[in-house]
């Protein structure tokens, strides 16, 4: 498994909730409107990329999936209201989903 990051800027409505809903259904957790976080193994990360590339306007809209070791994840800097860094650890999203 690795942290994965997904980051969109989506103009339709309805093609930004189904790329929501894709990543909720992935067992991301949601950081902001637009930024979702979790562990994905590879075949789970391609899935989600082909299901997302189908969906979105390539030619106005992007969909972008950062993976991250788990040691530059521990450097992550939470600054404001940001979110809990231990509801995306291994231990905590399995109890959530």
């Amino acid at each position: 498994m690795t942290m994965v990051w997904v980051l969109y800027d989506i103009s339709k409505n309805k093609v930004r909730s189904n790329i929501a809903r894709i990543c909720l259904d992935k067992g991301l957790y949601r950081v902001q409107k637009s930024v979702f976080l979790g562990d994905l193994n590879p075949n789970e990360r391609d899935s989600l990329a082909l299901e997302c590339e189908q969906l979105i306007n390539p030619e106005i809209d992007s969909v972008y999936v950062f993976p991250m070791d788990e040691d530059s994840f521990k450097k992550v800097k939470l600054l404001g209201q940001a979110f809990d860094k231990k509801l995306v650890s291994d231990e905590l999203l399995t109890k959530f989903f």
